[in-house]
């Protein structure tokens, strides 16, 4: 279960962003949560978003070894 911690508000989420040079308003950010793009919760009128998911956002994507690759799967490219 997500601690409360997990949860930031639009603004926090924008924060992140625009510490990694990815510049969104707080509004985008609401409507990727309101669309089911990003978990959120809303509480008191205000939206919250889980941080690990706007941090996810900006990482670089996972690369994966040659050893990690099925043998035989490209064998039949010219």
């Amino acid at each position: 279960m997500p601690s409360a911690a997990d949860w930031i508000t639009l603004g926090e989420a924008a924060d992140i962003l625009a510490a990694a040079n990815v510049h969104f308003a707080p509004a985008t950010i609401g409507g990727w949560a309101r669309s089911g793009r990003l978990s959120s919760i809303k509480l008191g009128g205000r939206r919250y978003v889980r941080r690990g998911e706007v941090k996810a956002l900006i990482a670089p994507p996972r690369r994966v070894g040659v050893e990690h690759v099925q043998q035989g799967l490209f064998e039949d490219l010219p």
